[in-house]
């Protein structure tokens, strides 16, 4: 017998596992579909996710306030979410925002004019004061920044995921560990495919399979979504170097050269036991246009090109650093043309959407999962506030 759920999602990342949490506490009849992890990426053939990861930078300040506002109220809710799932996953070690000083412009002060919209508690760290509180980090001359002490670090995105996943499964909802394949309206039903062969129906279901939703398959029509590879590097320390940068925060440097800004976490442990920092900031824009690029993409290792320029940064930036070994790794993000997440119905009535990360999505994710639950009990954001209009476009 086919199995009938009143709402499918579909994807189990940070978006979608929010989603399912929320939707779950508003409405009998979920289930949310993803796939668990491979244990061997280069060997795996299915579908990937950016969240197979520990780090991702959390800060409630933002100069832009619809994403300062997804933010702030995702991070309001962070301590419930470990405190009901007994897992943790917020760092609260800090971050700093760096950038040229305000004998050199206004990006300082237009940092600080955020934090002061959004209420966060932010100072101006002037350069002698980065060398004292900060003296690991050596940035340029004239450099200033803004650190936020509170409400603001790294989260780790896998264990976030599985916390929502828990708490979606404790509230109701049937946590499926599969790869969807296809989506199909057929009018009355919408019937879900499965890569274990298995075909389930629902009466509406919720797209949100991040850079995978450019899939031919699991809309009605093609999405405007572009998504982009990205190359990250992990500088391996040991327990003891960790152990000396504990008070390290969470970095944002903008430096003189656009193409060196970067964003740099503090020492993690991650599942293989050792300790990484990890540096983003790939220079290059370079576009996956299908299900299979993203697939390929997720099993390389990225591009050397990027190590080597990540490489130079870090070493410039953290001088006397220590490091055992270096890796790379991939992940996608994906971008609508709004530069907000896309939350919405596509031509069908019954098939909805929930993609487009920016960027900027990891600490943002379970208010824009919220609003994704929010789409699917009412049928429309009106009332959630928001001062955009998250439609998805298709075309």
């Amino acid at each position: 017998m086919t199995r009938h759920f009143r709402t499918i999602i579909i994807g189990r990342g940070l978006m979608g596992a929010a989603a399912a949490r929320h939707l779950a506490g508003m409405e009998e009849g979920v289930a949310v579909i993803g796939p668990d992890e491979p244990v061997d990426k280069a060997e795996h053939t299915g579908v990937f996710a950016s969240h197979y990861d520990e780090g991702r930078i959390t800060r409630t300040i933002d100069r832009n306030p619809v994403w300062a506002r997804l933010a702030n109220r995702s991070i309001a809710r962070y301590r419930d979410i470990e405190r009901d799932s007994g897992i943790d996953f917020f760092g609260e070690v800090g971050a700093l925002i760096v950038g040229p000083g305000r004998s050199r412009g206004r990006y300082v002060e237009t940092i600080m004019d955020a934090a002061g919209q959004c209420g966060a508690t932010a100072e101006i760290v002037d350069g002698a004061g980065l060398l004292e509180k900060f003296p690991y980090f050596s940035f340029a001359p004239k450099t200033e920044g803004v650190f936020e002490p509170r409400r603001a670090g790294y989260i780790s995105p896998r264990r976030l995921v599985a916390a929502q996943s828990l708490l979606a499964r404790k509230a109701g909802a049937e946590v499926i560990a599969a790869t969807v394949t296809e989506v199909s309206d057929g009018g009355a039903r919408v019937s879900v495919t499965t890569d274990a062969g298995e075909t389930l129906t629902a009466d509406k279901v919720l797209v949100a399979a991040g850079g995978f939703t450019i899939s031919e398959k699991l809309l009605p029509a093609k999405i405007d979504l572009t998504v982009f590879a990205r190359t990250v590097a992990y500088f391996e320390v040991d327990e003891e170097e960790a152990r000396s940068l504990s008070a390290m925060p969470s970095l944002i440097y903008k430096a003189e050269f656009d193409e060196d800004g970067i964003y740099l976490l503090p020492p993690i442990r991650y599942p293989d036991g050792r300790w990484y920092i990890k540096i983003g900031g790939d220079p290059d824009d370079v576009p996956l246009s299908s299900e299979a690029d993203i697939r390929d993409w997720f099993r390389s290792t990225g591009h050397n090109a990027t190590r080597e320029h990540l490489t130079r940064i870090i070493c410039d930036l953290m001088p006397k650093l220590k490091v055992l070994q270096s890796e790379t790794g991939t992940c996608v993000t994906s971008y609508s043309p709004s530069g907000y997440p896309m939350i919405g119905f596509s031509p069908s009535p019954r098939i909805a959407v929930l993609t487009a990360g920016c960027g900027a999505a990891a600490k943002s994710s379970d208010e824009i999962g919220r609003l994704g639950a929010v789409l699917m009990a009412q049928g429309s954001l009106a009332g959630e506030g928001y001062p955009v209009d998250f439609a998805p476009s298709f075309s």
